[in-house]
């Protein structure tokens, strides 16, 4: 038996994982541009050559000099040399392409082109290295379960009336169950069918003695309801972040009714909090189809209807709001029996009687939803501050009325599956509208996000020296195959961040440094269970083969019970520490690698499967 030789794959896959953690780490290398961001306010706003023309225009007019325009996605991004020039085309960019644009300040990736064909990008810098605003909030579930409730009440006693079944009375318990009274069982039974069937995701439950029926939210309908809420809180807080120009802004959920935000290079907390605080709401209006839009595009609009854009065409609605969002219970995207996308809609917020009558006067006429938003817009007045609200209303959908639609009633037409989502979610958000509270505001200033860098860097940086210096001058040549293993690891950490798409804060860069103290750990059991065999007399081969193989159990035990650590941190921590959690179980996983199966191939290569009489472990 040949000893400490691998096969040729396990020495191709040792060399593979290096070369792509080279690769995919190598985007960090390159310096961020200091960049402008435009995207349109909505979908029906264009990004085109012309829009192209306009910002190029304009930025010579200010005599700023730029890269070329780039068309990435969504939106169009314009380089620049400084930061000052940054800002001031920024200023240019606005005020030549108006309000229908957005136009964020960005600090763009200078990642060669090959790089980003395979997916490599560099990490993301976090408020605390960036500098800027961060919000908790805490989102009030309880009391847009207990609409919710309320609407399914309505909604439930529509269900019975159709049915022909009589119940003297429905209340509400809590936020999660309500009770049915029934004045003979037979009823009683009745109700009981119907609804297993029709409103399934309620649990109910018969009490023949005193004639009632209770249905108790199931806890996965209340899980996903509570899903459902926060999900639509993100959805208009995103929409809101949008306006502040923020191009790579962070929101995410905290546990079950918090919503955590963060705005890289906001310093204004007060705009911040005013715009992210806006309402909004929806409304379903009947489109007129008797007169001609293109008409109307000229000035001649008829009467009691109002001129609006849909995917660049023009639509004229009629001034009757049929149904407003607030009448709105639930919203589900899916598709319906032909495999088209569709949205189903719940009623039970009050206006259903004049909502049916409509659309049963209307069938085969289309019928538009318009999403109606209150802006607010902060102008200096003598010197002072002032912010104005105005309500902008835009159609999101046009739909055919295929029948009178009763409180629960699909929506068809849609381009697609995610335009179908994205509409369930603004019915939803609309309907719902969940109360937010500000429960943490903090700032960081950009200096001191530029200093978080320095010292973070130079930290690892010590760190990472002062255990090389240690391994060769203890370990002599075996203590620099670990320090080679350590420098490997550190390649494999950034190279798997960079994969993942995570955003590196100070807590990981915490992370990161004790990953480096820690990944020598497994190289130190190793090297002292080799010099154990040879001060027994086992020969070189010998000693480091049982090195490896006795050391395994003991280190694999060791960083288990801190990985379980990281798990428990992951899973029950948030935001910074969520970041420490992830970086250092990365970290521990790649330090596995390196320390064991990195080092013994290099050990092999050096010391395998020849005879070999002394090695270089500091003896």
């Amino acid at each position: 038996m040949v000893l400490n030789r691998f096969p040729w794959w396990k020495n191709l896959l040792v060399v593979l994982v290096m070369v792509l953690g080279f690769i995919y780490a190598a985007p960090n290398l390159f310096p961020e541009d200091p960049a402008v961001q435009i995207s349109g306010t909505s979908a029906a706003i264009s990004l085109n050559q012309d829009t192209m023309n306009v910002i190029d225009k304009a930025l010579q007019g200010a005599q700023i000099d730029h890269k070329p325009i780039e068309k990435q996605n969504q939106h169009l991004l314009v380089r620049f040399s400084s930061n000052d020039v940054q800002l001031k085309a920024r200023e240019a960019i606005q005020q030549a392409l108006g309000n229908d644009y957005l136009v964020a300040l960005n600090l763009a990736p200078s990642t060669p082109n090959w790089l980003k064909s395979i997916n490599a990008a560099p990490m993301k810098l976090g408020l605390d290295l960036r500098g800027g605003v961060h919000f908790l909030m805490q989102v009030d579930v309880d009391t847009v379960l207990k609409q919710r409730i309320e609407g399914d009440i309505s909604n439930i006693g529509q269900v019975l009336r159709t049915e022909r079944i009589r119940y003297s009375e429905i209340i509400r318990q809590g936020t999660d169950s309500l009770v049915l009274k029934f004045r003979d069982e037979e009823t009683l039974n009745n109700a009981y069918s119907v609804l297993s069937q029709k409103v399934s995701e309620f649990a109910w439950t018969k009490n023949a003695k005193q004639l009632s029926l209770q249905g108790i939210l199931s806890p996965q309908s209340l899980y996903q309801a509570r899903e459902d809420i926060l999900d639509q809180t993100m959805n208009t807080l995103r929409n809101r972040v949008n306006e502040l120009g923020v191009s790579e802004a962070v929101v995410q959920k905290q546990g079950t009714t918090r919503v955590a935000i963060d705005l890289p290079g906001i310093q204004d907390t007060t705009q911040a909090k005013n715009i992210l605080g806006k309402t909004a709401t929806l409304e379903y209006h009947i489109v007129d189809t008797d007169h001609d839009p293109r008409m109307a595009m000229g000035g001649i609009v008829p009467p009691d209807t109002k001129l609006y854009m849909y995917h660049d065409q023009p639509v004229l609605l009629k001034n009757q709001i049929i149904l407003r969002g607030s009448s709105i219970t639930n919203a589900t995207s899916g598709y319906d029996e032909n495999g088209r996308p569709e949205v189903s809609v719940r009623l039970g917020g009050g206006g259903e009687a004049l909502f049916t009558k409509t659309t049963a006067e209307n069938v085969g006429k289309p019928m538009a939803v318009l999403f109606v938003e209150v802006k607010s817009t902060i102008k200096e007045v003598n010197g002072q501050k002032v912010i104005s609200y105005e309500t902008e209303r835009h159609v999101i959908s046009v739909a055919t009325i295929q029948s009178a639609l009763p409180n629960t009633f699909q929506t068809t037409g849609l381009a697609s599956p995610e335009e179908a989502r994205t509409l369930a979610l603004l019915l939803r958000a609309g309907a719902l509208p969940a109360t937010v509270t500000y429960l943490e505001e903090r700032t960081v200033g950009p200096s001191l996000g530029k200093q978080n860098i320095h010292m973070g860097v130079m930290s690892v940086e010590v760190g990472a020296a002062l255990v090389v210096i240690f391994m060769a001058l203890y370990y002599s040549l075996m203590g620099l195959i670990a320090d080679i293993a350590l420098i490997m690891n550190l390649v494999l950490i950034v190279a798997i961040l960079s994969l993942l798409g995570a955003t590196i804060t100070l807590p990981g860069i915490a992370g990161i440094v004790l990953t480096v103290g820690m990944a020598v750990d497994a190289n130190v059991l190793i090297f002292e269970r080799i010099r154990e065999e040879l001060r027994l007399g086992q020969g070189v081969q010998s000693a480091i083969h049982v090195g490896y193989q006795r050391a395994f159990t003991t280190i694999v035990d060791a960083n288990m019970t801190t990985l379980i650590v990281a798990v428990i941190l992951f899973g029950l921590g948030s935001g910074t520490v969520k970041n420490f959690a992830v970086t250092l179980t990365v970290g521990l996983v790649t330090s596995m690698f390196t320390a064991i199966t990195g080092t013994r191939a290099l050990v092999n290569w050096i010391y395998g499967a020849r005879p070999v009489k002394t090695i270089s472990i500091g003896l």
